[in-house]
């Protein structure tokens, strides 16, 4: 069938590749106008939620029965990504986040109260404060200018940026071993831009004490749900299919071919197997690409333009793991998982002192918190290359499952199970890097699952390349692009960019909060090159 005959039939057949964030988004906001829109995903795992997915656990023994392994939680920025997640019945849940970053007197410091470290580089921290303004007004220059480099020219204490900016941002903004790279934009933007910022600049301590965050509820089960709720609007979602190659592609459609695909779990969607041979699929009047840019490349082949080839070799990919586990003493032995008093700083305000009593569980924290230093993002820098890093989380202190239906008397959570039948990740970051991992001193038998994933740099060169080269690939010869990776990695950031490409489709953006209808506006404009219009979709 024709694209001509399709658009006389009264509607447009859209193609979704990528049944994760941004691919159900954009389902979801076509699937608004059953009468102009036919909508098909197809995605090459078992399930939709592409990182976002859980695991089961024994809750006997670690006191929950499942777990979020790839995407664990975020921002109270995420408007977008909560809004969906209330339209099915789950909700986010509110969590005071403590981190703790290296081990020993040298290298150790804490949101949770005051360390020795943060006192040594004091001046920094509140040179780094300054440093921010002239990025933001000196834009888009500076903000250009890797991380590396800005600590460099603006004379910062070599220890300061690889004990603490470093792996804050690697932390928190996912950029791996990467962060020495990355532009120093994003740095500034973390801190300042409210539809970016993760927390407020403590020109005391850098990071305050205990911001808010929030932890996602069973993603499996919300990813599920709506899948559920897309098929009952008619939209075709095929999972285990993977699109292996573009027949045809011009203004008046395309042709895929797919196959069949059994995907292996340890290595995500990136290995496995085809399982039939290849078949052509219907015609599609607009294909939207969900997938990384690497694979959207790859996908393009030959039908892509040398704009597309350009733009999309910009995007740099690294393989990390993820290690699911239950070794307490590994995690000991490798991160500062308990108070230790010899760390603490001399208090010198009435706040830090309350700070102090708090991680010696003397007193409750902010909002009634329940006291003790229990963190839950953790990171070590290593000795031979102290730029990278590697990352771990506790979950059974983070994950708001682990602490529901076991609580204080005064009401106030607290982890149901000892530090020794804890659930922890250990990220280890860039296959390249390997020699430097720590990944063989956790005990093998307490492993619970291995993850490979395909994670994005975000380099200097993404920022001068590939972030504002995407508006001038938006619906060239009927592709569309979205992911995260459009900007910056974050599952907020992966539903508005499906949003996004929808409403470039003809969909309806349907306001719901200020705050996000400027997010989407100001994302728009940097990733399409078009001025959002309340109230309709940009037809094209």
């Amino acid at each position: 069938m024709s694209s001509e005959e399709l658009l006389k039939n009264g509607k447009k057949r859209v193609v979704i590749v990528g049944a994760g964030a941004a691919g159900m988004s954009c389902a979801a906001t076509l699937a608004q106008h059953p009468d102009r829109f036919d909508v098909t995903v197809i995605e090459k795992n078992s399930v939709c939620g592409g990182q976002a997915t859980s695991i089961s656990l024994d809750k006997s023994k670690y006191g929950a029965d499942w777990l979020n392994d790839g995407v664990q939680g975020g921002s109270p920025i995420f408007r977008h990504t909560f809004n969906f997640f209330k339209k099915y019945g789950h909700e986010p849940k509110e969590v005071r986040l403590q981190v703790a970053f290296g081990k020993g007197k040298d290298s150790f410091w804490t949101n949770v109260f005051p360390s020795q470290l943060v006192d040594k580089y004091s001046g920094d921290i509140k040179k780094f404060g300054k440093v921010l303004k002239i990025i933001k007004y000196g834009m888009p220059v500076i903000g250009l200018i890797p991380i590396r480099v800005m600590l460099r020219i603006f004379f910062f204490t070599p220890d300061f940026g690889n004990k603490m900016v470093y792996p804050l941002i690697a932390l928190f903004l996912g950029t791996g071993n990467q962060t020495a790279n990355v532009a120093c934009a994003i740095l500034e933007r973390l801190f300042d831009d409210p539809n970016m910022k993760l927390w407020d600049y403590d020109s005391s301590t850098l990071l305050p004490n205990l911001p808010t965050m929030v932890t996602f509820p069973k993603l499996e089960s919300f990813y599920s749900d709506w899948a559920a709720d897309l098929r009952s609007k008619g939209v075709s979602i095929r999972l285990n299919t993977d699109v292996t190659s573009i027949l045809s592609r011009s203004k008046k459609g395309l042709t895929l071919e797919t196959r069949s695909f059994s995907p292996n779990p340890e290595a995500h969607d990136r290995l496995g197997k085809h399982t039939s041979p290849p078949t052509t699929t219907d015609t599609f009047d607009d294909m939207v690409l969900c997938i990384l840019a690497d694979d959207a490349k790859n996908l393009l082949g030959k039908t892509a333009s040398w704009r597309e080839n350009f733009v999309l070799g910009g995007a740099h990919f690294f393989d990390d793991v993820t290690i699911t586990h239950s070794d307490s003493e590994y995690f000991s032995k490798t991160y500062q998982t308990h108070f230790d008093p010899s760390l603490a700083a001399t208090p010198k305000s009435k706040a830090q002192e309350d700070q102090l009593a708090f991680a010696r569980n003397e007193a409750t924290g902010q909002d009634g918190e329940a006291g003790g230093y229990r963190p839950m993002y953790y990171t070590h820098s290593y000795e031979q290359d102290p730029k990278k890093i590697e990352m771990s989380f506790d979950c059974t202190n983070y994950q708001h499952q682990f602490r529901e239906g076991n609580r204080e008397e005064n009401g106030v959570d607290k982890a149901p199970v000892p530090h020794e039948r804890h659930v922890f990740q250990s990220i280890f970051l860039d296959k390249t890097n390997e020699e430097l991992w720590t990944w063989k001193d956790i005990d093998e038998d307490k492993i619970m699952e291995k993850k490979w994933w395909h994670q994005l740099g975000h380099r200097w060169q993404h920022y001068v390349r590939v972030v504002p080269g995407m508006m001038w690939l938006q619906g060239r010869n009927k592709v569309w692009f979205a992911g995260s990776w459009t900007l910056v990695n974050m599952h907020e950031l992966a539903c508005v960019s499906g949003i996004a490409a929808a409403y470039r489709l003809g969909a309806e953006y349907v306001p719901f909060d200020d705050f996000a209808e400027d997010f989407f506006k100001k994302y728009l404009l940097i990733g399409h090159g078009v001025f959002y219009k309340r109230g309709r979709g940009k037809r094209e």
